[in-house]
């Protein structure tokens, strides 16, 4: 089969690998699309790969090809979304239904050979099942859907209070649009992007506030009431909104960061004594995981796209581009700005 198979830094290659076969308890998936994810970004052209060669890619979508001995609930022709973390079932934490913090897993698309590929095989509990309703592209956003959902739950959230979302990206959109459906009394997206501000009000946010305005602290109180808000998730792993959050919170707040941060974090003891004086709480989230797993954030997310509960819009998607050009897609983010937006890999083009 054809596959993006990585080398070195900078050095991803459209070429022949060996097609996997299920083994017992698996799926052969053909894949569909499979969406480039942020942290595939530095594993090409930065230095965070695990081995070389490998075949990254774990945001997919397909239909199942074959399946391995002892498989019963998935049949060839199923159209499936990829469940990426391979858990070990054995730790404490496994035990708890805790996979998100599994310290021994295996990861499809970094520690084994993912979706950069036309095929990739999977256990069977790591492909999610959806309708004829749902598109293959809607299933490539299966995975940051279910980190949004994962993220959300992560606070005591309750419907009828004020929530902020700091960054319009994937993550983001999906994080707003769980708000809202759980009840936000106002669900307020920030970004820098005016395209990524005007795709978030299209898809429900109640407001938007660009960050770059030198006023936007004021208008982001005001729609409050001068109160701050009640909720407050990261999603962008920027130390600007990092902060942003201790500044935007309410009395009793709740915080979470589901962005990933890049580089060093510091704060000034007057920013930290936010914490203090508000008495807010601050927590972090980590993947999209739940018992009996993969969790219902990927059964509740299936669900949601069929019944039209998550919106999608075309505009979530910057580019679709052939496997046979993956190290172009890689190129684009070499430039600033250049990629607003989801590049979906056709794994079948």
């Amino acid at each position: 089969m054809k596959a993006g198979v990585v080398h070195a830094k900078n050095d991803i290659r459209y070429e022949d690998i060996s097609k996997p076969v299920p083994k017992e308890g698996e799926v052969l998936i053909r894949v569909k699309y499979t969406g480039i994810c942020g942290s595939d970004i530095p594993r090409v052209n930065g230095d965070a790969c695990h081995y070389f060669p490998n075949v990254l890619g774990h945001e997919f979508s397909g239909t199942v090809e074959q399946t391995g001995e002892g498989v019963e609930s998935l049949k060839a022709g199923d159209r499936v979304a990829g469940v990426p973390l391979v858990p070990c079932m054995r730790c404490s934490d496994c035990q708890r239904g805790d996979y998100s913090l599994c310290k021994n897993y295996s990861f499809i698309g970094s520690r084994e050979f993912g979706s950069f590929a036309e095929y990739v095989a999977v256990p069977e509990k790591n492909a999610v099942r959806f309708g004829d309703e749902v598109t293959f592209e809607q299933g490539a956003f299966f995975e940051p859907a279910t980190v949004a959902l994962h993220g959300v739950r992560r606070l005591n959230y309750r419907g009828g209070k004020t929530t902020a979302i700091l960054g319009g990206g994937t993550i983001g959109l999906f994080t707003m649009q769980w708000a809202k459906a759980f009840g936000a009394a106002k669900a307020v997206v920030f970004d820098i992007v005016p395209e990524r501000l005007e795709l978030a009000r299209r898809l429900g946010a109640t407001e938007v506030i660009n960050t770059l305005d030198p006023d936007f602290k004021e208008k982001a109180m005001a729609v409050t009431g001068g109160r701050g808000f009640d909720y407050i998730y990261e999603t962008a792993g920027n130390t600007a909104t990092m902060k942003m959050a201790f500044e935007l919170a309410a009395n009793h707040a709740e915080i979470c960061y589901i962005g990933t941060p890049v580089r060093e974090l510091g704060f000034q003891v007057q920013e930290w004594e936010n914490m203090n004086r508000k008495e807010f709480t601050l927590t972090g989230s980590w993947m999209s995981y739940s018992a009996p797993f993969p969790g219902d954030e990927w059964t509740l997310t299936a669900e949601s796209f069929r019944n039209g509960a998550l919106r999608f819009d075309d505009s979530l998607i910057f580019e679709k581009i052939p496997l046979a050009k993956i190290a172009d897609a890689f190129e684009m983010y070499k430039v600033p700005g250049k990629v607003k937006g989801k590049i979906l890999i056709d794994c079948e083009a």
